[in-house]
């Protein structure tokens, strides 16, 4: 049996012990880096697994190269503003971005999730303005995200982009797992709980025949 890693391009040795165990073949995309404007995207990452591990790679039980990077097609649009505006699906994102460092380092730079201390020309840590439920509840879709683009900065990041972006990374990255497993005919696996249940939210409200397995993670 094949699997699909997701939702990052890597993973941990461990977790790929794990996977060799379970299946013949690990499939892995590349880092996704989308462009959801003109002047504002996300720039990609050019390692893949085969570069630590060339052996997995030269022997077939690892397959990489999936490419899932560019423009928002209007598919993926639609299908991510559904995401969207599912409560059920964004309360599991609040809870994910709230108590899921993991989760929120998929997401945000290192420094970005740090409150500097002692330096009042900088800003607070952007995650630090997301913990309220009002966030949970706010509308976003893909074109209102875009609009607010043009009101962020690295100097002054507006947070109602920020947590937007981040919304729009998050669903789209699932999208693309399941685009990625029913082209490869490969099974859905992740080492992050928060994204298993995130995938498991879209797959139910829409009725998708996925298998979806979430490795867990013990002591790493």
């Amino acid at each position: 049996m094949h699997a699909l890693f997701y939702p990052f391009h890597l993973c941990h040795k461990r977790t790929l012990t794990q996977l060799m165990n379970e299946y013949e073949v690990i499939h892995f995309r590349d880092f996704m880096a989308l462009q959801l404007t003109a002047f504002m995207g996300t720039t990609a990452y050019p390692d893949r697994m085969g570069d630590y591990y060339p052996h997995f790679l030269e022997s077939g039980r690892l397959a990489q190269g999936h490419n899932v990077s560019g423009a928002l097609s209007q598919s993926l649009i639609s299908e991510v503003d559904r995401d969207l505006a599912d409560s059920g699906w964004r309360s599991i994102f609040q809870q994910a971005l709230s108590t899921d460092y993991r989760f929120q380092r998929g997401l945000f730079e290192e420094a970005e999730l740090r409150v500097p201390q002692g330096n009042h020309d900088q800003f607070p840590a952007i995650t630090s303005t997301f913990g309220s439920r009002d966030w949970q509840d706010t509308l976003f879709t893909v074109d209102s995200i875009k609009r607010s683009s043009r009101n962020t900065s690295p100097r002054r990041p507006d947070p109602g982009f920020e947590y937007g972006w981040a919304l729009i990374k998050t669903s789209a990255a699932l999208r693309q797992t399941i685009q990625l497993c029913h082209h490869l005919h490969t099974v859905a696996v992740t080492d992050s709980t928060s994204h298993f249940h995130l995938l498991a939210q879209t797959c139910q409200r829409e009725n998708l025949d996925l298998p979806n397995i979430c490795l867990q993670r013990n002591g790493y």
